[in-house]
């Protein structure tokens, strides 16, 4: 596995190339820099001897273009901790806590709330309402309130009749008139679920939220959530900036695991500007051991997941701060490069995952999933470094490193316990 050729070009194509085409060819590779490798594949047109922009590769450079998921989106979402006992003194406190921290100077900006904060039905009007009881003031002055402390505002909605709770409507069929509103309200992150479908096809439904959102002119992250249904890695990048590829998980050691495993067989399509989602963060919830929640972090950061937050952050205690205030692991899932990580080696469930990063750098995770403590070993030809390379090592959680590392790391880790390294060529 090679890891530092991002895009490679046949030898056999500049020399059928007029030398108009060259050039074009020349600034085409300058540019892809800047470009995820999905986003490179379509540049050149063999058939036709020339080179053609798809029109999904025309709308995924808009969605580059307005700045959002360059990284991997980072913040809090209601649902994994509080799910529909939520009301506007708990956002705003939950956004104070987030600058308090510190965890907003690490880069979590996104406050998102998720189901259940709308009224049951629309107004004379077709407006979507907050409700009255639990958020009083509004949405335009709960923003407002979040953006003065430096961040940023998220909200839910539903790609169906109802949203997923059935307590308030969806947006089918109301698409503009809904990304209006949540513009008009300063929102700047829209998660939207997959209820109430009428069986009509993802494919069909979200695309209409997606320009509705683009023609309001404000950036709004998008992230669909449609479970994973209909493969959306391999049509959601033209649509939005984050798309599901799991149902929910849940806060528990099997259900973190197989939907990093059903993540992971996706790793080839994330990239600038559109990320794979294996769901939120349960990191805090108190289901799973810290070790447990170690390896939940540590996994979610390579695979480039969005790393959104979903315990109370009001009452933190000191262990779930430091995994969560980790500055080495989240440079990882922010790294600019951004190609995702992933399951390199398998056997009897002690695990090597790796993933590229800029500077010719290498994060690597020690994994062992099985019931007792066991060594994992990842040799150089497991994670795409030639044989005799030296290396210095970082251990990510340790904040320790090893010099001079040749052809392989390895630790003894303890049962669901891991490792990870960033590894640097010397």
């Amino acid at each position: 596995m090679v890891y530092n050729m991002i895009i490679q070009y046949s030898s056999n194509w500049s020399c059928n190339l007029s030398m108009m085409a060259r050039l074009a060819l020349c600034l085409l590779v300058m540019l892809s820099n800047n470009a995820s490798s999905s986003s490179a594949r379509l540049l050149f047109n063999r058939t036709r001897g020339g080179f053609t922009i798809m029109p999904k590769e025309v709308h995924r450079r808009n969605l580059l273009d307005n700045g959002l998921g360059h990284t991997p989106p980072m913040g809090w979402n209601s649902w994994n901790h509080f799910a529909c006992n939520i009301k506007e003194d708990l956002i705003r406190e939950t956004a104070d806590a987030m600058v308090s921290t510190g965890l907003a100077a690490l880069g979590y900006q996104y406050i998102n709330i998720d189901d259940c904060w709308g009224e049951l039905n629309r107004d004379s009007k077709g407006n979507l309402v907050p409700k009255a009881s639990t958020f009083p003031s509004g949405m335009k002055a709960l923003a407002d309130y979040v953006h003065k402390n430096g961040l940023k505002l998220g909200i839910y909605s539903d790609a169906g009749n109802q949203t997923c709770s059935k307590t308030m409507p969806g947006s089918l069929g109301h698409e503009e008139q809904d990304a209006k509103t949540f513009a008009s309200w300063g929102i700047d992150y829209l998660k939207y679920d997959n209820c109430e479908n009428n069986n009509i096809s993802p494919k069909e439904r979200y695309p209409p939220m997606s320009e509705a959102l683009a023609n309001t002119g404000r950036p709004i992250f998008f992230s669909l959530c449609e479970w994973g249904s209909e493969d959306p890695a391999t049509w959601a990048k033209s649509v939005g900036n984050s798309w599901r590829t799991t149902g929910d998980i849940q806060d528990k050691w099997d259900s973190m695991i197989s939907r990093a495993d059903l993540n992971d067989k996706w790793a080839f399509y994330a990239g600038l500007g559109g990320w794979n989602d294996p769901d939120m963060l349960e990191v805090g919830n108190g289901g799973m051991t810290t070790e447990e929640y170690r390896a939940h972090f540590s996994i979610w950061s390579l695979a480039k997941a969005p790393l959104l937050i979903g315990c109370d952050i009001r009452a933190l205690d000191a262990t779930t701060k430091e995994l969560l205030s980790n500055k080495e692991v989240i440079a990882v899932n922010q790294d600019k490069l951004g190609v995702q990580g992933k399951k390199v080696k398998s056997t009897n469930d002690l695990e090597v995952w790796a993933g590229p990063l800029s500077n010719n750098k290498v994060a690597v995770i020690l994994w062992n999933r099985s019931s007792s403590k066991a060594k994992v070993t990842a040799s150089w030809s497991d994670i795409g470094l030639k044989p005799g390379t030296s290396v210095e090592a970082r251990d990510l959680w340790a904040h320790s490193t090893q010099s001079s590392v040749s052809g392989e790391i390895s630790a003894e880790l303890d049962s669901h316990a891991c490792k990870m390294y960033v590894v640097t060529p010397n």
